[in-house]
């Protein structure tokens, strides 16, 4: 899996209008503020959760209510592929997604 710092280049070019620069939120999505990043883990239980997260920035799990706006990220998910431990299984990830991943497991706060 990439390092921390290699997600944090994708973070910052992808995510902080919105989460803020250190993804404690900040921005605002229309008329909604945009979650708290680094809470992710607080939020699943003490757990940082691999699968959901990916799914939620792919765009897999995303609704399609005002609740669930992102915007793509096409360019996250192209490159070379690295494996990334998801629930017990190496999972073949893009690697501009496996170290964004990365960064935001890395910056999470109990």
């Amino acid at each position: 899996m990439p390092a921390p710092a290699e997600g944090e280049r994708y973070f910052a070019q992808n995510c902080t209008a919105c989460h803020g620069p250190s993804g404690a939120g900040g921005g605002t999505i229309g008329l909604r503020s945009a979650p708290d990043l680094t809470g992710i883990s607080t939020r699943a239980g003490g757990n940082f959760p691999r699968a959901q997260v990916l799914s939620q920035i792919d765009g897999y799990s995303r609704g399609k209510s005002p609740a669930h706006v992102m915007p793509e990220f096409g360019s996250l998910l192209k490159g070379e592929l690295v494996p990334v431990e998801v629930d017990g299984v190496l999972t073949p990830t893009p690697r501009p997604l496996a170290a964004l991943l990365a960064y935001l497991e890395a910056i999470q706060v109990e």
